[in-house]
Parts: C-alpha cells; sequence; structure tokens
C-alpha cells in the first residue's frame, strides 16, 4: 500500500467508524502516543520552560480525566513555554500534537481530529523503522499499527 493509499484508508475507516469506536479508538491511541517512553530520553528543560514542562506532565497524566478546558489550559502553557525556535525534537512535538488533536476532538467531536491522531500514530512507528512510501506497510511493525488502528475503528 503506498502513503497516499493510506491515507484515503484511514480517512475511510474513521468516516464509517461508529461514535463509540471513534471514543475507544481516540482514547487509546492518545494515551499510547503521550505515554511514549521514548520522550524519557529528550531534554525537556531546553524545549520548555519550567511551567510548561509542569503542564505536559500533567496533561499527559490526566489525558483520559481532565476537561477539554483543562487540557486546552495546559495546551495553552505549553504553547507559551516552547523555548525552541522552530526545531523542536519530534517525540516532543508529536505528544504536544496528539494532545492538541485529541482536545479538539473533546471540545468538537470532529472526525478529523482522530484521522490526525491516526496519522501521528503511525508516524511514531515509521520513525522508528523508517517505512519505504511505495509500500508503507511492508514492514511488519506498520502493519501491525494499521491493523491496531482498522481493529479499533471497525470493532
Amino acid at each position: 500500500m503506498r502513503y497516499d493509499e493510506f491515507e484515503a484508508a484511514i480517512r475511510h475507516l474513521v468516516a464509517r467508524a461508529s461514535d463509540d469506536n471513534l471514543r475507544v479508538f481516540g482514547a487509546e491511541t492518545v494515551v499510547r502516543l503521550v505515554g511514549d517512553e521514548r520522550l524519557v530520553d529528550v531534554a525537556v528543560e531546553y524545549e520548555l520552560d519550567e511551567d510548561a514542562s509542569a503542564a505536559l506532565t500533567t496533561a499527559r497524566d490526566s489525558v483520559l480525566t481532565a476537561s477539554p478546558a483543562e487540557l486546552r489550559a495546559h495546551l495553552a502553557r505549553i504553547g507559551d513555554g516552547i523555548l525552541t525556535d522552530g526545531d523542536m525534537d519530534t517525540e516532543l512535538l508529536n505528544v504536544i500534537s496528539a494532545l492538541e488533536h485529541w482536545t479538539t476532538y473533546l471540545e468538537t467531536g470532529q472526525r478529523g481530529e482522530l484521522y490526525e491522531l491516526a496519522i501521528r500514530s503511525i508516524e511514531q512507528v515509521d520513525f522508528q523503522v523508517s517505512a519505504d512510501l511505495s509500500d508503507f506497510l511492508a514492514k511488519t511493525e506498520m502493519a501491525t499499527e494499521y491493523e491496531r488502528i482498522e481493529r479499533l475503528l471497525t470493532a
């Protein structure tokens, strides 16, 4: 499957998923993304100021229990405390992006936000294994993640 075919398949899955499946997929995916242990290796003190770092920790710990307003407030603190200038660590950027998409989904119910979560999730795997865009699911890890996404959205 080429990358553009993969994107189309994810769009189709998200469009056809039930609201319950979307919620379960979103919750499982955001927990997986923000709980990524590789973030431990990131020198967050060079990426975020102290308040932003604290907000990120709180948001990660409460991603499924905080209200959308609470998550939005954490994201605002994170945004205000970014120290980098366009060169943020990829893993940290992925976590912040996942928090943003999940929060916006909770606020608006827009399915497109969960499409973006699916893309961030597959990108996280791609970052580890470097998939070939012409045969995007050829590597076992990529196929496994696609199958997880498909299973949760069609359960």
